[in-house]
């Protein structure tokens, strides 16, 4: 409703976008407008094509006014005419290296599917009462062939766009489940094994059924699975949310919601939720030592969780101080670089038997 399509004249439109946010979002518009134009025309008996030309300028770095604007989407529109047309390009040369990079990335991600380039990579949980490792956070990892190894903070966001996040999540989960069956019979470990959860997998119909597949093809206990779901995945709708989480641990599989206090959701929801355990995020954890604030969210979060019958895990722990200090709040486990950094298949073991020793 916000948003403005008119003719110019002739085969010319104008397309204005307001309350963008990231510029991404902007090619992600203009790609679809592509693929929709590229569609067949039949008209009589004849099959035709339109191949598109798009220019795009943006407020108020290319202009502050609309001839401004106008001119330079023009600009830029016959920039995309010389590169051949159906394709589309930013007025500003920093935006269009943007955009192309998502572009590489979104094919370089199929490629990736294909070619099994994923790997995980997996951090342990350490028990504060005895020290022991109470379980393992799966982290997906791409071995890019030309970037070397990518963290997901530089692929995640494009797979969700995509939609591409769905066979990528599946991926992890059934990588995960296959690892911990492998250590369980190679080695006798039951560890519990945890695995992110994307919005859009949450929000699958099919999510509880792929579940019962897995679990049954790895042989893997009830309660050994576990999967971590943000806040904000929860809030987007929440009563289907709740219902699915319900089907989940009526599946047998542990819930945890992750990076907890950085989303909005509220109190009164969290006691709605059918979770066993909540995660806090690390940025709560980072200055606990100087920052008085930080120290009494974690304190009330752990307090809270407690009253509510939930276990507390709290990630980014990176120093003695905050291991000491969540220990003393009677924090349960404890996830981070002061413990092990996330580590590739086959190193875990050699940690794990290192651990016991110790």
């Amino acid at each position: 409703d916000s948003d403005i399509v008119a003719r110019l004249g002739g085969d010319e439109f104008v397309i204005v976008l307001t309350g963008v946010e990231e510029i991404r979002l902007v090619a992600n518009i203009a790609k679809q407008i592509i693929y929709s134009l590229g569609l067949t025309y039949k008209i009589d008996d004849h099959e035709l094509h339109s191949t598109p030309s798009i220019g795009i300028s943006t407020f108020p770095r290319d202009g502050i006014n609309a001839d401004d604007l106008m001119k330079n989407a023009d600009t830029a529109m016959y920039h995309a005419k010389d590169e051949g047309r159906n394709n589309y390009q930013f007025y500003t040369d920093e935006f269009n290296k943007i955009a192309h990079e998502r572009m590489t990335i979104e094919y370089d991600l199929r490629v990736a599917l294909e070619k099994n380039q994923f790997e995980l990579y997996y951090q342990p949980k350490i028990d504060t009462l005895d020290g022991s490792i109470s379980g393992l956070e799966a982290l997906l990892r791409w071995n890019h062939p030309k970037q070397g190894l990518l963290m997901p903070d530089k692929f995640i966001s494009i797979a969700e766009e995509t939609g591409l996040i769905e066979p990528i999540g599946d991926w992890v989960l059934n990588e995960a489940c296959r690892q911990s069956n492998l250590w369980h019979r190679q080695e006798g470990l039951s560890l519990k094994m945890s695995v992110n959860l994307s919005p859009k997998q949450l929000c699958d119909p099919k999510l509880v059924e792929r579940l019962h597949e897995i679990m049954k093809k790895y042989k893997i206990a009830e309660n050994k699975l576990e999967l971590e779901i943000t806040e904000n995945a929860v809030m987007t709708n929440t009563e289907q949310a709740i219902d699915q989480m319900t089907a989940i641990r009526e599946a047998g599989v542990y819930l945890a919601i992750d990076d907890f206090g950085t989303g909005y959701s509220s109190l009164s929801y969290l006691k709605s939720f059918p979770i066993q355990v909540l995660k806090i995020d690390r940025t709560f954890v980072r200055d606990i030592e100087e920052d008085e604030d930080d120290a009494a969210i974690c304190r009330a979060t752990i307090s809270l969780s407690h009253d509510l019958g939930l276990t507390v895990v709290a990630e980014g722990v990176e120093t003695k101080a905050q291991k000491d200090f969540l220990t003393s709040h009677k924090c349960d486990s404890l996830q981070g670089y002061l413990f092990s950094r996330p580590l590739p298949a086959s190193e875990v073991l050699q940690y794990i038997k290192k651990n016991l020793n110790s």
